[in-house]
């Protein structure tokens, strides 16, 4: 703890935003550049706790204090050396996620916390500018070959981990471009796209082979892939979205969320498209409030929208925490977005019971308002609030409501491995499925999650197929 009372003399502060009549005009990332001074500032203010529940709400367990402490004291190279030990990708959760950690800082009991996430993302900047980060392949390969199915966060995590202990490892991806949602799924405003392309990069030096374009299942048989490598990992995430089962679902102008991010991001990149979704001059309708949700309204702002709207099904969150969610659980509160603070109309406990339109095209969003009680047994039910119909004349819906498993025709199949209750990769405790060799991770196994929860999972993954492999193992995880 290099400053004793930085808490006391710093508030907190984070990275500032390009002005909103500025960056609704581009794809380029929003935020400028953080003062150095003000980050050192930021650094001083962490206590170094006895008991750091920072460490504890990082799914990748962080060692926050430490680097906190030397970006204070300028040391930003020990503060790199520090971060890698955990993080293998920085610069992808320094930008897009949700800082569990912060939700666990001791100081966010009575004051702000510490802005960890500007400090992370700072020092992983700083070290590439500098030249710290240098590709570093292992001196020595295993002779085992070791197959990942998938490049998003989880799958690059797995094949970092497993190449820097020497097995040779090929990643699959049936896009055209490596990274998974990290590529197509988030906006280039949140991540643009030469952060993904500067780790890749690094990773090939390091020995890791990438072979885009290939669907495993589809044109490269199953039967060959376990022929051709020792072991095979399932990284492919969780791609089917939630959709609503309702009347008027049919009509063009209604989307899945994703096609619209994933098409956008495409033509950023000068990739060609079909069927161009836009909503330009048109009033548009985000079903469901997450960072999905969010990512479509700052795209269709972006588009030159005439109004957004988003609804969610769920009560609108409190504003402050609550006697559900004490420190040092993550704070389930009202989150104002970026994209939100660009322009949009939010309203929640709204369901969708219809859509109708004319000529086969979407024209009225038919709505009601819901309620949420706890009933006997202590669960939360919904009910319609009776007399609370409306309508909201529309051109373009884009349904955000998460996403359910992944897709079970081809891969999965033909390989046969078995799925849980809710359709995911069946797994036991070292990642293995029911298939002799083939191993699951990411959202694949356990559901639709964060980008910093994928990395974990890659992790562990890795350190269990290490040790299948080799009887030991000295991987993290």
């Amino acid at each position: 703890m290099g400053k004793l009372y930085g808490f006391k003399e710093y508030n907190r502060q984070t990275a500032p935003k390009r002005p909103v009549e500025e960056r609704v005009k581009d794809y380029k990332e929003l935020y400028l550049e953080f003062p150095e001074e003000s980050l050192m500032q930021q650094g001083a203010r962490c206590m170094d706790c006895g008991t750091p529940f920072c460490n504890w709400g990082c799914s990748l367990g962080n060692i926050i204090p430490d680097f906190n402490d030397l970006v204070y004291r300028g040391e930003w190279k020990k503060a790199y050396q520090r971060l890698r030990l955990t993080n293998y990708f920085p610069e992808f959760t320094g930008r897009i996620c949700p800082a569990l950690c912060e939700g666990s800082c001791t100081l966010g009991i009575n004051r702000e916390p510490v802005s960890i996430r500007e400090i992370e993302l700072n020092i992983i900047e700083k070290a590439f500018k500098e030249g710290w980060i240098k590709p570093n392949p292992p001196r020595v390969r295993t002779g085992k070959k070791a197959a990942i199915i998938g490049s998003g966060p989880s799958g690059l995590s797995a094949a970092y981990a497993l190449n820097s202990v020497g097995h040779s490892v090929t990643v699959f991806e049936r896009a055209d471009e490596v990274g998974g949602l990290l590529r197509y799924g988030i906006p280039d405003f949140k991540l643009e796209k030469y952060v993904i392309d500067r780790r890749v990069d690094l990773m090939k030096e390091e020995g890791i082979v990438f072979e885009t374009n290939s669907h495993v299942g589809i044109d490269y048989e199953t039967k060959q892939l376990l022929e051709d490598f020792d072991v095979v990992l399932l990284t492919g995430g969780s791609t089917v979205p939630r959709d609503l089962q309702v009347e008027g679902r049919e009509l063009k102008g209604i989307h899945f969320a994703m096609d619209f991010l994933t098409q956008q991001n495409k033509k950023n990149a000068g990739k060609p498209i079909e069927d161009e979704i836009s909503a330009k001059n048109k009033t548009v309708l985000v079903i469901g409030g997450g960072d999905t949700g969010s990512d479509c309204i700052g795209t269709s702002v972006r588009q030159g929208a005439k109004e957004v709207y988003q609804f969610e099904i769920m009560p609108k969150p409190p504003e402050t925490r609550d006697d559900t969610m004490p420190w040092p659980l993550y704070p389930r509160t009202l989150k104002v977005s970026t994209s939100h603070e660009e322009g949009c109309k939010r309203d929640w406990c709204i369901d969708t019971l219809k859509f109708s339109g004319k000529n086969g095209k979407v024209t009225t969003m038919h709505g009601c308002k819901v309620e949420w009680k706890k009933n006997d047994a202590g669960n939360m039910v919904i009910n319609r609030i009776p007399d609370s119909e409306f309508e909201l004349k529309v051109d373009l819906v884009f349904l955000a409501m998460g996403f359910l498993h992944p897709e079970k025709a081809g891969l999965l199949e033909q390989l046969g491995v078995e799925l849980d209750g809710r359709g995911n990769v069946f797994t036991n405790h070292k990642y293995e499925t029911t298939v002799e060799r083939v191993f699951a991770a990411g959202d694949m196994r356990k559901g639709q999650s964060l980008v910093v929860s994928a990395i974990e999972e890659g992790q562990k993954a890795a350190k269990a197929i290490d040790e299948y492999l080799m009887g030991e193992t000295s991987l993290k995880g």
